[in-house]
């Protein structure tokens, strides 16, 4: 703020300065005019007229020299104009004489200058020439003026004081806007200060407030703060804490600390120290009590959620779990009826078993994966990690989903690497991730259509793209795809699948350590892709387990 003022009076200084010097040469070009015009007409001799036009020259270029030297400078000015107005006056015939408006000088240059200091020097000045111009007409034979030279004079004169009044009230008209603008600013600010959500203060080295602005933090308000110590805010135990602050900030620059206030009640006060350019302390104070009281809350509230979620979770997987017993008998049953092991059955009685199995099929593929879901979720998912070539896995989800693709009058194609990809993964969770990507292209790429399987291996990362020439995702359900039961496309798509199938790709994945890709757009087909970082060139060593 000093130094925004500072440069503000600066500028101020400089428009004084730069009025003044145009008064100055415009008196002295007035001058110079007039002089020319009355010796080319022969009525200027070289004379007391002479040397009264001579002065008022030599005061316009005095005062322009002496105007650039601040406020001393142009102070010494309207004392040179008092001088050489009162000298003027006295060789043109005193205060009656055509020059005695020139006594008026010191005061029109104050006006000049736009500086309200000045006024009441120049006032005096001008005064004074007056008074002495007076008292050479009553007491002193004054030398006369040339009659017809005379009223050139007297409009010389008046010209040239006018238009340093003239000058200087513009200026202050232009210096009265500038200050009502200058002071509804500044009650904005101040207006804005006080209501703003921080306490701010200028302090001392020792913590002392100097002055204090906005809310009202710990009991303490802005009033009652001025003149204490920021002590006041903080508990006793965080003093020594608040003063090691306010050193590092004496020393650095800037410092901030968290501390308890003073009604030690939970939660802290923020204090931002800052040195500013007079070798005080601005601080700005925060009130987190209530961000803490919140930031409890939702953590409170974030632990329950996460309870009900993972008692959701158990309890599907024993739901899973209890669904499977019985689903493996009706499956079981219904394979014994569609085979005829115990004789033949009707022709309708024998769809009627084949639907019961294909039905309990998909039932089961829902619940395993509800299963798996749930126990990834309730973090009791265990990898079971052994060394295997990964060719062979991803080959063996091929040749069973030969079968479908084949029904679905889908090409689908495996292009595999000839040398062994020896990974240490999971090999159930490997093909599984392989088998919900394959499955997934079938059930959306329409007959007559392709799904072409690839694997290949990058350093110790294993990566499986399955690109289809299905009818793609739209952009906007690319980001709902992975969570679970988030399903894309329109109605009849999304009753084709659980919404399970990319989810458990991605968790499994990323219990390797590795991540899922997306790539797709409407009628163009899905590429996904899954890298994993599980390749070795080690000796296979024997199968372990570790937790997901």
């Amino acid at each position: 703020m000093a130094r925004a003022g500072s440069t503000s009076s600066t500028k101020r200084q400089d428009g004084d300065a730069a009025g003044g010097l145009l008064w100055h040469a415009g008196w002295a070009l007035a001058v110079a005019l007039t002089a020319g015009g009355l010796a080319a007409n022969g009525l200027l001799d070289a004379g007391p007229t002479l040397l009264a036009l001579g002065a008022g020259g030599a005061a316009a270029g005095l005062g322009a020299i002496l105007s650039l030297f601040g406020a001393p400078g142009r102070a010494a000015a309207v004392l040179a104009w008092g001088l050489a107005g009162a000298a003027a006056c006295h060789l043109t015939g005193g205060i009656a004489g055509p020059l005695a408006a020139w006594c008026l000088a010191p005061a029109a240059a104050a006006t000049a200058f736009r500086s309200r200091d000045l006024l009441a020097l120049g006032g005096a000045a001008a005064l004074a020439a007056a008074a002495v111009s007076a008292l050479d007409t009553a007491l002193l034979p004054l030398p006369g003026v040339n009659a017809a030279a005379a009223p050139w004079l007297s409009l010389l004169a008046l010209v040239t004081v006018t238009l340093g009044f003239a000058a200087g009230l513009v200026g202050f008209q232009g210096a009265n806007q500038r200050d009502a603008r200058r002071r509804e600013k500044a009650d904005q600010v101040l207006e804005l200060l006080r209501n703003q959500p921080l306490l701010l203060a200028t302090v001392d080295r020792s913590g002392r407030v100097l002055s204090a602005a906005g809310a009202v933090v710990a009991d303490y308000g802005p009033q009652q703060l001025e003149g204490r110590s920021l002590g006041h805010l903080v508990a006793e135990s965080e003093l020594p804490a608040l003063a090691a602050a306010l050193h590092t900030t004496v020393r650095e620059g800037e410092a901030s600390l968290y501390c308890a206030p003073t009604d030690g009640g939970d939660g802290w006060l923020e204090i931002t120290l800052k040195a500013n350019a007079s070798g005080d302390i601005v601080a700005a104070i925060r009130d987190a009590r209530e961000q803490f009281a919140r930031e409890k809350r939702l953590e409170a509230e974030r632990v329950t959620a996460e309870q009900q979620n993972a008692g959701k979770s158990r309890f599907l997987a024993n739901m899973s779990h209890e669904l499977r017993t019985p689903l493996n008998a009706i499956m079981g049953f219904s394979d014994i009826m569609r085979q005829r092991l115990f004789g033949p059955l009707g022709d309708r009685y024998a769809e009627y078993a084949e639907l019961i199995h294909e039905s309990g099929t998909h039932l089961l593929e829902l619940i395993n994966d509800v299963l798996d879901m749930s126990k990834i979720e309730a973090e009791r998912f265990e990898l079971s990690i052994e060394a295997f070539d990964a060719r062979d896995a991803i080959a063996a989800v091929l040749r069973l989903m030969r079968g479908q693709a084949d029904r679905a009058g889908v090409h689908l194609r495996g292009v595999l690497p000839i040398a062994p990809l020896q990974a240490e993964a999971d090999r159930r969770a490997v093909k599984q991730i392989a088998l919900n990507l394959i499955s997934n292209a079938l059930k959306f790429t329409p007959r007559n259509g392709s799904v072409t399987v690839t694997v290949q291996g990058h350093g110790d990362t294993l990566e499986l793209i399955v690109a289809d020439t299905g009818v793609g995702i739209a952009e906007d359900d690319l980001d709902r795809l992975g969570r679970p039961f988030e399903q894309a496309g329109d109605a009849e798509q999304r009753a084709a699948g659980s919404g399970l199938g990319l989810s458990l790709v991605r968790a499994f994945a990323r219990l390797h350590g590795g991540e899922m890709s997306v790539e797709s757009s409407v009628g163009e087909g899905t590429t996904v892709t899954v890298r994993l970082p599980v390749l070795t060139e080690d000796a296979i060593p024997e199968p372990r387990r570790r937790n997901g």
